[in-house]
């Protein structure tokens, strides 16, 4: 993720959805990770919570499914919609 403002982020929590049956395999790395059907979430550890303008983080997960894989369209940050 990177921060496109021109303000730091204190905290963060992404959303996404998955189109189809795709299952995250916790535990990820670099933000906890939870999955309720197809809702992904991930949140900011403490060391990585605070990103400053035009700073980025890098996070990630293990995954599976079954037949099409197919990609999210929409993702959050903090209840915005990412660009």
């Amino acid at each position: 993720m990177t921060n496109a403002g021109t303000t730091t982020i204190d905290g963060w929590t992404l959303k996404f959805a998955f189109p189809g049956n795709q299952k995250i395999s916790p535990p990820g790395w670099s933000a906890t990770w939870t999955q309720s059907g197809t809702s992904v979430t991930a949140t900011n550890l403490d060391w990585n919570k605070t990103i400053g303008a035009g700073q980025s983080v890098q996070i990630g997960f293990q995954g599976t499914y079954t037949g099409a894989n197919a990609k999210p369209t929409a993702f959050t940050l903090n209840g915005t919609t990412c660009s």
